[in-house]
């Protein structure tokens, strides 16, 4: 499938929107709806903003890119050329030029917004769902990336670093494979046992570090955790991480399309029971539904939404001092597809229910 043909799939999924809420079109103008309607492309400048420095107004009978003079150029001859989209351009320094090109083309109080606290619904991850054939093979390429990328930080690492040191030769990695690390985590010792979610810091890696990453390209996003011990792991550490890697089997092999999300959830905190971890699971969210967000929501019991065939996950069990995280793909029928994992990485075979996967082990150096 052309990338024309994929933007068409995603026009045809907005306008269905459109004539169920009786509008005349929608705005785009978050980062990660402009990557999925535009096939790939991407409209940010700073990562750190949930909009992007430019917009897609999709109408009944017309797509048109909205951008201000500094940008219109570059994202009409960069990031959506071959496009069907009409770009219409206004001054950086008259901002309400913009309005009135959008009334110009339709009726402002006949549109839909996707940003909070604008009108009409401000979710339109609904329609990132299934993914289509070009986007699965976008995300299997960034996957093995990313397994690769964590692999090569991870051997270029040594004791005496920094957190912020180690995080710095993670950025560099990912940022020359043009992959944007949007989260990036370390842990150093202590800290890992300490903190789930752990900023870099000044800490200096003595033995044992925790490298994570949500690395995103084409607006889709990668997350995976890996360890490192420069030393022996001890048999705590060792049970410890048996364990958390077959609560992440648990997550992985029960997530299966048309299964409620929290039944899958129930079937990993049972996993931290069968482990001897019953209450690690209330420490960390354990993960959820990924593709053009980290995560579009967090799995609870309570969660009625189904796993959708052709979508993504990132689980995260984590116990004290260790975790497991991977991106995975849910076909139609059969296993989860694990796209994130390095085959040069030490692996595990985990058995769950009488199936097998391999999960990353820690990485002895």
């Amino acid at each position: 499938m052309e990338r024309k043909e994929e933007f068409k799939v995603k026009v045809e999924r907005l306008r269905k929107l459109l004539v169920r809420h009786k509008k005349q079109g929608v705005l785009i103008s978050t980062q990660a709806n402009f990557s999925w309607v535009t096939a790939g492309g991407e409209n940010r400048v700073n990562t750190a903003t949930e909009s992007g420095a430019a917009e897609i107004l999709v109408t009944r009978d017309n797509v048109f890119l909205i951008a201000n003079n500094i940008e219109k150029n570059r994202i009409r001859e960069e990031e959506v050329a071959g496009l069907p989209i009409k770009p219409l351009g206004y001054s950086w320094y008259e901002e309400k030029e913009k309005t009135n090109l959008l009334s110009k083309v339709t009726s402002l109080s006949e549109v839909l917004y996707d940003t909070q606290g604008s009108r009409g619904p401000s979710d339109l991850s609904p329609l990132h769902f299934p993914l289509i054939e070009p986007e699965l093979d976008r995300y299997r390429v960034l996957g093995k990336k990313v397994g690769k990328g964590l692999t090569k930080t991870a051997r270029a690492i040594k004791p005496g670093q920094k957190e912020t040191e180690i995080a710095a030769i993670m950025a560099e990695i990912f940022l020359a494979d043009n992959i944007v690390p949007i989260v990036i985590l370390v842990a150093a010792d202590e800290r890992i046992a300490k903190f789930r979610h752990p900023l870099p810091t000044e800490n200096r890696l003595r033995n044992y570090v925790m490298l994570v990453v949500c690395g995103r390209k084409n607006g889709l996003i990668v997350s995976a955790t890996r360890l490192v011990s420069f030393r022996k792991i001890s048999p705590e550490l060792r049970k410890k991480h048996r364990a958390v890697t077959y609560i992440d089997a648990a997550f992985i092999l029960g997530t299966i399309p048309g299964i409620p999300i929290g039944k899958v959830f129930n079937a990993g905190v049972k996993a931290y029971q069968e482990t001897g971890f019953p209450q690690e699971w209330h420490l960390h969210h354990q993960g959820g539904p990924t593709g053009y967000q980290p995560r579009y929501f967090k799995a609870i019991f309570a969660e009625k939404r189904k796993v959708v065939a052709n979508s993504a996950f990132a689980w995260n069990p984590s116990i004290t001092g260790t975790k497991s995280e991977d991106t995975i793909l849910i076909p139609e029928r059969g296993e989860p597809e694990i796209i994130s994992t390095d085959a040069t990485w030490p692996m595990i075979e985990v058995e769950y229910q009488g199936k097998k996967i391999k999960r990353p082990d820690i990485m002895q150096r």
